[in-house]
């Protein structure tokens, strides 16, 4: 009897046990299963350790870390997670731009780490992350203390520029030497080609007088705070030079180039050469950014679709560069040029515009011998046998072009003159924009010619009668002049 209630005993009490363990495996799953935002799980899990972080860093303190976390990767979490509280703190963008100036304000050189074991290692953090040696980025230990270096890059330098993949300013740190800043500027650029001399500029401590320590790649020169180093180099001039081809080609779109010895035959060459339906007469090679407005409103082509030809701050400059264009040669008064800046403005909306680089005389001349430049931009129109007309007739606009008509012939065609039209005529050429007076006996029209009809200006009864008032008081003293001396003549006779 005894035996069977002790082995009643026993039974039960290895249900216990084991009903225990089976509660315990169900929390614990249970728990890790909810999301722990603070990686607290992670923590128990592995086990935790304690790390403080002093000197010259966004916060500063004692925190938790895993004992599988390095350095880098501790200090990168404790970073981004004070930052993102700090950078809550504020929605002002003036502050806030403030705020990420000072919590980037850290070095990722020179660090100090102190273990409890009294061993101290320097760390090069910004190394490890250029070439993934380990030894600057070791595991954590409990009681670890980091210590960050002063910041002051401005007095506490040095530079590297030239034939490197990086070229910048580092924090100099004791010992520094040429290689160290080859490999913190990602070592020689493997564009260059025959890489030349290192020199190394270095300035006396009063500022006024400059040593160049002349050196190669190969050597560990010792470097001291405040050198600028060169690395020489002939600059490779295998760059993306190109011009764009908008218009009339088969193949329209970016054309690579040479630096400086493609002509434009050779452009239209590449483009797939030109359309039965392109205007070589009015093609146009714009340099640099001239045309980019153009684009949209001549060829129906969008920009933020171009971003390679987007730059909104030049429109305003391009319409007052059209507006001076028209005005230089023209006769327009002083008077007039309110009226005229108005039509011009509705002609540039409608119309579009450019300015001739190849010549209307000449252009196969051009074309052979012209060369184009990195960031040119060639537009080859469709054939446009129309005469724009604009200003005081009913219905302004292109007229197709008759060979041998004169300015009557297209004004009557836009519905003649209008009630307020002025006589003077004048035509402006496509290719020049010269004015010539419609009526010249030499004035030819030309295909793509504009034709500006003037307004004949409305005079109100108080515009003369300011104007007879203006006479008056010129004539007026002239009058009482000459009537004194003709007095003072009767007197002496």
């Amino acid at each position: 009897m005894k035996n069977n209630m002790a082995n009643k005993n026993y039974v039960f009490s290895n249900m216990k046990k084991i009903i225990f363990l089976f509660s315990f495996l169900f929390i614990s799953s249970l728990m890790a299963q909810i999301e722990d935002k603070t990686g607290l799980n992670d923590l128990l899990k592995t086990g935790t350790i304690t790390v403080t972080i002093g000197g010259d860093f966004i916060v500063t303190g004692s925190f938790p870390a895993l004992i599988t976390e390095r350095v880098d990767q501790f200090i990168t979490r404790t970073y981004n997670e004070a930052t993102e509280r700090i950078l809550r703190t504020t929605t002002d963008p003036v502050l806030l731009e403030k705020l990420r100036e000072q919590v980037e304000d850290y070095s990722l050189r020179d660090i100090t780490l102190k273990r409890s074991s009294g061993e101290i290692l320097k760390l090069d953090l910004l190394k490890f992350r250029i070439n993934g040696d380990f030894s600057n980025n070791p595991y954590l230990k409990n009681d670890d203390v980091i210590i960050f270096p002063a910041n002051d890059i401005e007095r506490n330098f040095f530079t590297i520029e030239g034939a490197v993949n990086l070229p910048g300013k580092f924090l100099y740190v004791d010992d520094d030497n040429l290689q160290d800043a080859l490999e913190l500027a990602g070592g020689i650029n493997k564009a260059y080609e025959n890489v030349g001399p290192v020199n190394i500029y270095r300035l006396t401590y009063d500022g006024k007088r400059m040593d160049v320590i002349k050196t190669d790649i190969r050597s560990s020169t010792p470097l001291i705070r405040g050198d600028r180093i060169v690395v020489v180099a002939e600059e490779t001039q295998k760059k993306e030079f190109s011009v764009l081809v908008v218009g009339e080609v088969n193949s329209p779109g970016k054309i690579p180039i040479t630096k400086s010895n493609t002509a434009l035959k050779d452009v239209i060459k590449m483009a797939g050469g030109l359309r039965e339906t392109a205007s070589l007469k009015r093609a146009r090679l714009y340099s640099g950014n001239a045309a980019k407005l153009l684009l949209e409103k001549q060829f129906g082509i969008k920009l933020e679709e171009q971003p390679e030809v987007i730059d909104p701050e030049l429109n305003e400059r391009f319409l007052l560069f059209e507006d001076m264009l028209m005005y230089r040669m023209s006769n327009i008064t002083e008077e007039d040029s309110g009226y005229f800046f108005i039509e011009n403005q509705l002609r540039t909306l409608n119309e579009g515009s450019s300015f001739n680089l190849l010549s209307s005389k000449d252009s196969s001349f051009e074309l052979e011998n012209y060369i184009v430049h990195d960031g040119d931009i060639l537009l080859i129109p469709q054939k446009k046998k129309t005469i724009f007309v604009f200003g005081q007739v009913p219905n302004p606009g292109h007229i197709d072009f008759v060979e041998g008509k004169d300015y009557s012939y297209y004004v009557d065609k836009a519905g003649g003159l209008g009630e307020y039209a002025d006589d003077d005529v004048m035509i402006i050429k496509s290719d020049t924009r010269n004015w010539i007076p419609a009526d010249d006996e030499d004035a030819v029209i030309e295909e793509g010619d504009y034709i500006w009809v003037p307004k004949d200006q409305v005079r109100s009864f108080d515009f003369y009668m300011k104007r007879l008032s203006t006479y008056l008081s010129i004539v007026g003293p002239i009058a009482t002049i000459i009537l004194i001396i003709v007095q003072i003549q009767a007197l002496n006779n």
